[in-house]
């Protein structure tokens, strides 16, 4: 999702429409989702119709219905997210909510959904059952999907496609199990050891971190057999109903590991933050900190939680002048926003760090790579 909204964030259309409509994940608050995305979507043929021509305004909305008529809402997350010009338009489900409303412009409207993007711990949660292992793919407290045999990410893999059933491990040659103590650890060491075959392929290409759930048995056998043990963000042994309860209930179970690991990453960037001090590889005034980033030389942005500062901003000339009228002709209401867009685009991290660790007098924060 990051790629995609960089590559939208890079597009300049005439017009770049960008639609938002708030989505709901269960049965039966879904059936009104459709309702829902029918009415954004007059809201935005109106203003289309009114503000272009009618070749421009048809060619748009062909290409949104025949991205979105045929939309399983039963897929929902938390938002649907529709950004359309006159060359293509992409569809994506959120896990985070969104202001509902249609957005005209020159460029898409991707700030706000890349600084909630920014700001959440996004893990794949590995689930360790005797029988099954399952895959979740989880941003903060709320799921993103559970693969499945379905799941497009999983149609060429070389390993096995997720969930992986253990039961043919147990087999012996007369057909009968076989879970005597010394087999059944054995056998459970091969078992997780193909299982993290899998997880590694599908890390390969996000490297998101891991959050290991199961008895205590079976994370530290995974723990041995695991090709990146260091991915390991933590190990959550007393979730219950493993194999029956939902990805949900698994990602609720786990919020006392993604929190301590959001800890252990603030307490962290205090000692970078010293250490760029130190090295003089560090911004702190916001108009140095946004040429640094408009020029690529940021390596991590730290930004304490809703921080936002209306400015102008002159990209020809990379200055930015302080506003307090963030309705002012000319200025940008969240000058911030445009930075973290910029740290991002450039291969930059972004951490966001509570109130009580960046406080009024700290807070932002650049370090630099020179």
């Amino acid at each position: 999702m990051k790629s995609v909204l960089k590559q939208l964030r890079d597009k300049v259309a005439q017009p770049a429409v960008s639609i938002f409509v708030t989505t709901h994940r269960m049965h039966p608050d879904n059936e009104q989702d459709p309702i829902a995305l029918k009415n954004q979507l007059k809201v935005a043929e109106d203003r289309i119709a009114n503000e272009y021509d009618k070749a421009t305004a048809t060619t748009i909305l062909e290409k949104i219905h025949a991205e979105t008529d045929a939309l399983n809402h039963n897929y929902n997350l938390d938002t649907l997210a529709i950004f359309a010009s006159a060359d293509e338009v992409q569809v994506l489900r959120l896990p985070f909510d969104v202001e509902e409303r249609v957005i005209i412009d020159q460029r898409f409207a991707t700030r706000d959904l890349i600084r909630d993007m920014a700001s959440a711990v996004h893990y794949y949660v590995v689930v360790l059952g005797r029988d099954q292992a399952r895959l979740i793919e989880a941003a903060n407290n709320r799921v993103i999907k559970e693969f499945d045999q379905d799941d497009a990410a999983q149609k060429n893999m070389t390993g096995i496609p997720f969930p992986i059933e253990n039961n043919s491990l147990y087999k012996t040659s007369d057909g009968s199990t076989d879970r005597s103590a010394n087999n059944e650890n054995s056998y459970l060491r091969e078992y997780f050891n193909r299982v993290d075959k899998s997880v590694q392929e599908l890390w390969g290409e996000h490297k998101m971190p891991l959050v290991i759930v199961g008895d205590a048995r079976n994370i530290s056998y995974y723990q041995e057999v695991c090709d990146r043990p260091e991915n390991i963000i933590g190990s959550v042994s007393n979730v219950t109903e493993l194999e029956e309860g939902s990805a949900q209930h698994i990602v609720d179970g786990v919020q006392q590991a993604v929190e301590e690991y959001r800890t252990s990453l603030h307490e962290a960037a205090l000692g970078e933050i010293d250490k760029a001090r130190g090295a003089e590889m560090l911004r702190t005034d916001l108009q140095d900190v946004y040429k640094a980033a408009y020029q690529g030389a940021g390596e991590t942005l730290y930004v304490r939680k809703g921080y936002i500062q209306p400015a102008k901003i002159d990209e020809k000339a990379q200055t930015l002048q302080l506003a307090d009228d963030p309705t002012a002709e000319g200025v940008t209401d969240d000058a911030v926003g445009a930075i973290i867009e910029h740290v991002m685009h450039n291969g930059g991290e972004v951490v966001f760090m509570p109130q009580q660790i960046m406080g009024d007098d700290l807070p932002i924060a650049l370090v630099t790579r020179y």
